[in-house]
């Protein structure tokens, strides 16, 4: 039987006592920090997922801005910002990402249910806290469209946590969410307020203010002229390609049925929704958009299934507005060199502030490239879109990959995921686990009244999601 809300209270009151008891007495004097870095899992209403895509409403779901999914139906929301009070408890944190959903087709074109939910963001304050989020919404029945910034969604249960005197990382985990009045009317009408949403977690890094940095030397600049030389040349230096090859692949790689992980070596990055392949080298003549350019780094696929995938030594090559992205397939022991996996528009790649950007192209896997994912996907298929960022100026910064910052110690048993369809009339009750709170790179985990106390802090070295 689900815990009742004073068994949750109670839970929650002893996590509070705990954590209070264990904080140093100085932490609360601790200065303002900055959070910088870290993400917010949430599957917003999962039984509402199970409808979009369900019988009835025959519908989809898409990921914008990096978002990211993980487990068996939650978003990643990535690259948190914002700010933290030690003293007060004071805190706020929005992220990047999106999700879109469409559903019940109309005959005419277009679809009857059409919502997207963006750049979630969590505030609390004095004990209170309520989740934001930018929406985009086709209100049911009269077909009007909607767009409002940062509408107040759900309110969060945090009761009795007592979020003083933390450091880095931070991490809510499994917190309840309910549907405010203002999130109802922004979610086309599909649930009423008060509706239990699915739990949110949270976990991001907090830094200190930093201080001023020594300005630079004239001689630690490369000279104007260095710099014309470089760009005149044609050659550039550093570059950066962000792939996630495709996002179902990446799910049934770490899924039932393949059991399996992924693992990053030789430099390159997980972006949650991409990997990126970092130290571009190569040739780019602006008046011909052509393009000759090879990166560092491999992602290696394995399953319980037998699959073993590696691919590694990627390469960009774009002319007449056409691009392909190559690398070589290992399979086991054999691999085939230079094997190009998918083609993209690269139409516009004229540089801007030094800068030569093609983002989300979208991307068709090729016949080779259906061959080396061993004929799962036909030549055709739609991939993960490429982006592709080259510094043409030696100024210039490559955009950043999605900060998901560093990785709290998860709940020791999982939420109950709520239940539920969408109907005019509000849900049947539906109930989460109590939450658990890490602060300051301890954890402190409540499950069903019971309260452990363990350290964690490590950074991310492969995606297992």
């Amino acid at each position: 039987m689900p815990p009742s809300r004073s068994v949750r209270a109670s839970a929650v009151a002893l996590l509070a006592v705990l954590l209070g008891a264990l904080l140093p007495a100085t932490a609360a004097q601790a200065a303002s920090r900055t959070v910088q870095g870290g993400r917010l899992d949430w599957g917003i209403k999962s039984s509402f997922q199970s409808y979009v895509t369900g019988p009835i409403a025959q519908g989809s779901w898409s990921l914008t801005g990096g978002a990211a999914t993980v487990g068996g139906s939650q978003f990643r929301f990535h690259s948190a910002t914002g700010s933290y009070d030690p003293g007060s408890g004071a805190f706020q944190a929005g992220f990047s990402g999106g999700v879109h959903f469409v559903g019940h087709k109309q005959a005419g074109g277009g679809n009857e249910l059409d919502l997207t939910i963006s750049r979630p963001t969590v505030r609390i304050s004095g004990g209170a806290g309520t989740l934001y989020a930018d929406m985009v919404s086709k209100e049911r029945g009269s077909g009007r469209v909607t767009t409002s910034s940062q509408v107040p969604l759900a309110t969060l249960g945090l009761s009795g946590i007592n979020m003083k005197g933390g450091s880095t990382p931070i991490a809510l985990n499994n917190v309840p969410a309910t549907l405010t009045s203002q999130g109802a009317g922004a979610f086309a009408g599909y649930y009423t307020a008060g509706t239990p949403l699915d739990a949110v977690s949270l976990s991001v890094d907090t830094k200190a203010p930093a201080a001023a940095k020594p300005s630079k030397s004239p001689a630690s600049s490369p000279s104007p002229s260095a710099t014309k030389k470089k760009e005149t040349a044609g050659r550039f230096e550093d570059a950066a390609v962000d792939w996630g090859v495709r996002r179902t692949f990446r799910e049934y790689v770490t899924g039932s049925i393949g059991r399996g992980k992924w693992t990053l070596a030789g430099g390159a990055q997980d972006g949650g929704a991409v990997f990126r392949f970092p130290e571009g080298k190569g040739t780019y003549d602006a008046g011909k958009k052509k393009l000759d350019a090879t990166f560092a780094g491999s992602v290696h696929f394995t399953g319980a299934d037998g699959l073993d995938l590696e691919l590694a030594g990627f390469a960009v090559r774009t002319a007449s507005g056409k691009g392909t992205l190559l690398a070589d397939v290992t399979h086991g022991t054999t691999t085939d060199k230079a094997v190009p996996l998918v083609t993209f528009a690269a139409d516009d790649l004229t540089p801007k502030s030094g800068l030569a950007v093609l983002t989300e192209a979208p991307a068709t896997l090729t016949a080779q490239g259906a061959k080396a994912f061993g004929s799962l996907y036909k030549a055709g298929t739609a991939m993960d879109p490429v982006s592709l960022a080259v510094a043409v100026d030696a100024k210039a910064e490559l955009p950043a990959l999605p900060d998901l910052g560093s990785e709290a110690a998860p709940s020791a048993t999982p939420a109950t995921q709520p239940t539920g369809t969408p109907a005019a009339q509000p849900a049947a009750a539906e109930s989460g686990f109590p939450t658990s709170l890490a602060v300051g790179g301890g954890a402190v985990l409540v499950a069903a009244a019971a309260g452990v106390l363990y350290a964690a802090r490590r950074r991310r070295t492969a995606h297992t999601t």
